[in-house]
């Protein structure tokens, strides 16, 4: 039931991508893939049995090179994507998700490389009471992600063609809400393609090398606000805002790239009540209780243009540390969208190092 409403929804927007063009330009793919959940905590060991298998259904928008930045990326698709995992074990239940991907191609466009981020819905997440085994997932709605890389062959029959591989499908709520040892899947996966056109337009070809080695831009300034909810691993500990200041400059090194330096202040109440917390639970840690939760980090970074998305990486060293948690280091990863030339906003997640912290929600200006 599941497949057939996810083809119903596929056809809808196909239809309506193709009103009034020669070409729909898109293709629909269905991958069934089956492996196994890998073992990054061993917490999560009773959690693991059998294979877990499952299918991924996707609509896919090909470029041609019409904007440059489709030319310099070789061409890539976007799109989106419904998986559907079992997980084959009572505890976790079944797992159900929407994605918005790329693929990129490479080896003359043989080898698809995809990313898809997105949010998953669980049918049985962490009860006190009637699913305390279930450290994985603390709530019903998590963040996903997953990975794929294929050998991809279209048209081999008509419009039919074939596509063989391995995914990685990571589940989590970030700290949302605990516990949250998250779950990550690696699988093989084998789909049938079908191109939803009888021929494709040529691939434009219109920038050179030295079109492209030509980009400068002075230094830009930016100021960002972020924003959520987390909880420590103490479950029933509560949920808390936390604020997030961050000023950094960037410098675009070429259409594709720019490195940033910068510092972030963090105002994180959870800490608050875990320091309080543990001052009274653990009176051999030695805690007064009057710790200062406050933050403040210094971070490099890279910074991804993709049109008007951009994929951002900062590892960061907190200077100022009164109380420690998970260590001085931390990274974020993520997406910004470009609303103009200055205005942005931006979905990441901050961790320290494999312990994801939480996923924050920001506006910022680039002057």
């Amino acid at each position: 039931m599941r497949l057939f409403f996810t083809c119903i929804c596929c056809a809808v927007s196909c239809m309506l991508f193709s009103q009034d063009r020669k070409y729909t330009l898109s293709y629909l793919d269905i991958n069934y893939f089956n492996g196994n959940i890998a073992l990054h905590n061993n917490d999560i060991l009773h959690l693991i049995k059998g294979h877990p298998e499952g299918y991924i259904l996707s609509w896919n928008k090909k470029t041609y090179g019409f904007n440059d930045w489709e030319q310099r990326y070789n061409y890539p698709d976007y799109g989106v994507s419904f998986a559907y995992q079992n997980l084959k074990n009572d505890v976790l239940g079944d797992v159900s998700s929407l994605y918005a991907h790329y693929n990129f191609y490479f080896l003359k466009r043989n080898i698809m490389l995809r990313i898809g981020q997105g949010l998953a819905f669980t049918t049985n997440p962490y009860h006190k009471e009637d699913n305390f085994r279930n450290i994985a997932f603390g709530s019903k709605l998590m963040s996903s992600t997953y990975v794929m890389l294929n050998y991809k062959k279209e048209r081999i029959i008509d419009r039919f063609g074939l596509q063989a591989g391995f995914s990685l499908i990571h589940y989590s709520n970030a700290n949302v809400k605990a516990p949250n040892t998250s779950i990550n899947s690696v699988t093989f996966n084998l789909g049938v393609t079908y191109n939803l056109d009888d021929e494709e337009p040529e691939f434009v070809i219109v920038l050179s090398n030295t079109n492209k080695e030509k980009f400068t831009q002075p230094v830009k300034y930016n100021i960002a606000f972020r924003s959520g909810i987390n909880e420590s691993d103490i479950v029933g500990s509560g949920q808390f805002p936390f604020y997030i200041v961050s000023a950094y400059a960037d410098k675009r090194i070429s259409q594709k790239n720019a490195l940033q330096f910068g510092a972030d202040v963090f105002f994180s109440k959870f800490l608050k009540e875990l320091i309080y917390y543990k001052s009274v639970a653990f009176p051999e840690e030695q805690i007064a209780g009057d710790e200062d939760y406050k933050r403040i980090g210094v971070f490099v970074g890279h910074e991804l243009f993709i049109n008007k998305t951009s994929l951002i990486s900062q590892l960061g060293y907190y200077v100022y540390y009164p109380f420690d948690f998970e260590g001085r280091t931390y990274f974020r990863v993520g997406l910004k969208r470009y609303f103009n030339d200055k205005w942005f906003g931006a979905l990441t997640l901050k961790s320290h190092g494999a312990k994801a912290e939480a996923v924050e929600f920001g506006i910022g200006i680039r002057l």
